[in-house]
């Protein structure tokens, strides 16, 4: 049987999505689905952080641009919200890739509101 990294965590997280998008539909602003996100979390005592800085480093400087991690999830996953009505991309799942890279976390979830039903993706890193 395949091992599941943070497989609990997850079903958490993806269960408050599906509560949200089976709540509000598609057709909505991403902050629209965060701030629904932010009280399902709060509602289920999910530990999480909102809109999380990371710098990134290359060679021996800090860069002047950070990523913003929409959330953190159990102090360890990364949530990437987008409400798009025509699915995910290759720019989409690289995001969620360098979101991995320079926080040091293993997984995100990129999750998509946008469509009739609630579409995710997990990265592991």
């Amino acid at each position: 049987m395949e091992n599941i990294i943070y497989k609990e965590e997850s079903y958490k997280i993806i269960g408050s999505c599906m509560e949200v998008h089976n709540n509000l539909g598609a057709g909505f602003l991403e902050i629209v689905y965060k701030d629904a996100l932010e009280y399902e979390f709060k509602k289920a005592k999910i530990p999480y952080k909102r809109e999380v800085k990371y710098e990134v480093n290359y060679k021996d400087i800090i860069l002047p641009h950070h990523f913003y991690a929409d959330f953190v999830v159990f102090d360890k996953i990364i949530l990437e919200v987008k409400a798009i009505s025509k699915g995910f991309s290759d720019d989409h799942f690289a995001m969620a890739i360098n979101y991995l890279k320079v926080s040091g976390n293993k997984l995100a979830l990129l999750v998509n509101f946008g469509e009739s039903s609630l579409k995710y993706k997990r990265f592991v890193l």
